[in-house]
């Protein structure tokens, strides 16, 4: 092989490595377990426990994150049928690292019946997670409430889990995730409908201005 070829050769090689290595750096770095989770639970007929695998699940979109929470086994039990969309299940998943507070998440009531005494399966709760800061954040499993039949359920974890999942994320302030005190990230839909209402406030008072803008003009006009 000439020495042309072989510096054509050498160079087509390290610009594989250097592509390779920025894919590697650009890929968002994660980390997530399926934590064993017990859940101490004060109910209507009093206090109950069970172990439920926890795992958490974070999809990026755009600037925030869909986590969903999901139980591999049930935590509590009723001691009459719940009958279909009788329980509605909810949960807080604590930030770590360079953040915290919670973020809560919530999902669907019960598509079938639950027979008495029998395990309550809670399906899959999400929630929206919006980075405030940068850093590697932590998501562990936190209180889990389950109303059913005008009655509240709370199950707090009694075991000091570890998280589940680890996200190292980029905050829209940027900032190196010190101070500040807990925060609570956007949820989902209410932080929707806030940003609506602020949205149609910035509206309604950019329309009063322009009318008293308007109107002031066609004062002096008349003058």
């Amino acid at each position: 092989m000439s020495n042309q070829k072989r510096s054509a050769a050498l160079a087509l090689a390290l610009a594989a490595a250097v592509a390779g290595s920025a894919v590697l750096m650009t890929a968002p770095a994660a980390h997530a377990d399926v934590v064993d989770v017990n859940y101490n639970c004060k109910t209507p007929i009093g206090p109950k426990s069970a172990v439920s695998p926890i795992d958490i699940k974070a999809v990026k979109s755009g600037s925030s994150y869909k986590l969903t929470m999901s139980f591999q086994k049930g935590v509590s039990s009723s001691p009459v049928e719940l009958g279909k969309g009788a329980m509605n299940p909810s949960a807080a998943i604590r930030l770590g690292g360079a953040e915290s507070g919670t973020v809560a998440v919530s999902g669907p009531s019960n598509a079938a019946a639950i027979p008495a005494n029998t395990p309550i399966k809670i399906n899959d709760l999400s929630g929206t997670y919006t980075p405030r800061k940068s850093g590697k954040v932590t998501f562990t499993a936190s209180v889990l409430t389950i109303k059913a039949l005008g009655t509240t359920t709370t199950c707090t974890p009694g075991n000091n889990p570890k998280p589940s999942l680890e996200l190292t994320v980029t905050g829209s302030g940027g900032g190196s995730g010190s101070g500040g005190g807990d925060q609570l990230p956007q949820t989902g839909p209410m932080d929707s409908a806030v940003a609506l209402g602020t949205l149609g406030g910035t509206v309604m008072l950019a329309g009063a201005a322009g009318v008293l803008w308007l109107t002031r003009r066609g004062q002096r006009a008349a003058g």
